[in-house]
């Protein structure tokens, strides 16, 4: 007879595996969700400009693959991704500065993805990951769900600090380093080309693998390219480069790409089929066709003049905006604007009575894998035009007051 304490309604399920317990949500994504009232100006996601996508030139691009090829268009598709799309990135990676053949690419849902399979590929629990402090948040998740442990590598206003990277690179034996070295997120600072090249050196010496993340490279309003890290003497072999559309075209479309040594990515292409097969079939002929037949650095034109004056219109309210004594940066391109409160502020603490001001932010301590700096904040400033980033400023100041 069942024991009714013991039916099947009170039993409990089996646990979470660790990594899930121990990984915490993303604060941006939470503080996105309380913040998704219209009449919020939000300064907290890193959200594109919506009215800035060329949504006519996307949806022509997908009548015509669904109206020419749709047996092709809706059918399973290869691992590494649709050919006439790798081979129109590894056109554009190449006319960047880094030989690139379509071969040397994989199609990923997302860079995110991208440093997922790196991950895979890479990593056992235990292994040793260097991150810039602070560092984009959702690496340290994926970080975190693959057991590794991560060690901050000290930063300043130019970015990570290479002697400092040499100096603990040879005390704690790591495996990969992942640093997003261009209009950089949260901080919006560049690497320098002295930086990139010791760095390359660093890691050639200390034998570990670089993730070189470039979401946001071709979003520079101002001064010359630097060179990817890639490019680097010493580097070459051991750097896998990220990129992604999600900030050139549309981040709906998910797709992003991943540039690695051979046999590095043929490890990704094998934890990408584990993981979903392939990247969606009719996004890929899609973005292709889209590459073929418009004229996307016309459209980038566009969207890095709009985004140079919504940065301006940032930089030049937060003087009024923020406490005497706090201090902010002057990024290059890219998305946000780090600023730091005078001492004694805690920006998490003073958040929920912004956000009654109708304005938000995103606190800069979770961006730190070592000793949080409470005082931070990170400020996006593409998402909303110039005049309502003048308003979201006053209520800002009038929140902080």
């Amino acid at each position: 007879m069942t024991d009714p304490a013991q039916s099947p309604s009170t039993v409990p399920a089996p646990g979470l595996a660790a990594r899930a317990v121990r990984t915490g949500s993303s604060p941006v994504r939470d503080i996105l969700a309380l913040t998704s009232r219209p009449e919020v100006i939000s300064f907290a996601g890193g959200l594109p400009a919506p009215e800035l996508f060329d949504a006519a030139g996307i949806a022509d691009a997908f009548r015509h693959v669904l109206a020419e090829q749709p047996r092709r268009a809706l059918q399973y598709s290869p691992t590494d991704g649709d050919p006439e799309l790798r081979a129109a990135v590894a056109g554009r990676v190449s006319a960047r500065g880094l030989a690139t053949a379509a071969d040397d690419l994989i199609v990923t849902t997302g860079s995110q993805q991208g440093l997922t399979l790196l991950t895979t590929a890479l990593l056992e629990p235990g292994d040793v990951v260097l991150v810039e402090d602070p560092c984009y948040l959702a690496a340290l998740q994926i970080f975190s769900l693959a057991g590794a442990r991560v060690v901050p590598v000290p930063t300043d206003d130019e970015g990570l600090d290479p002697e400092a990277l040499d100096e603990i690179a040879a005390r704690v034996g790591p495996k990969l380093l992942y640093l997003v070295p261009t209009f950089q997120n949260p901080t919006g600072r560049t690497l320098s080309a002295e930086r990139r090249a010791a760095v390359a050196a660093v890691a050639a010496r200390r034998v570990l693998w670089i993730a070189e993340d470039d979401p946001y490279g071709e979003l520079r309003f101002e001064g010359e390219p630097v060179p990817w890290i890639a490019s680097f003497p010493g580097a070459e072999d051991r750097t896998a480069l990220l990129g992604s559309f999600s900030k050139v075209m549309a981040p709906g479309l998910r797709l992003g790409w991943l540039r690695a040594p051979a046999g590095l990515r043929r490890a990704c292409v094998i934890a990408k089929q584990a993981a979903d097969l392939h990247s969606s079939t009719v996004d890929q002929a899609a973005a292709a066709r889209y590459l073929a037949v418009a004229d996307l650095d016309a459209h980038l034109v566009r969207v890095r003049e709009a985004y140079r004056a919504r940065r301006d219109a940032l930089l030049g309210g937060l003087g009024a905006a923020l406490p005497e004594g706090s201090r902010w940066n002057r990024p290059a391109g890219g998305m946000f604007v780090w600023a730091t409160l005078p001492e004694g502020y805690d920006a998490a603490a003073l958040l929920p009575g912004v956000v009654r001001h109708d304005v938000a932010y995103v606190p800069g301590a979770p961006f730190f894998a070592g000793t949080p700096d409470a005082a931070a904040m990170r400020l996006s400033f593409v998402t909303h035009p110039p005049e309502e980033i003048g308003e979201g400023l006053v209520r800002l100041g009038a929140a902080l007051r």
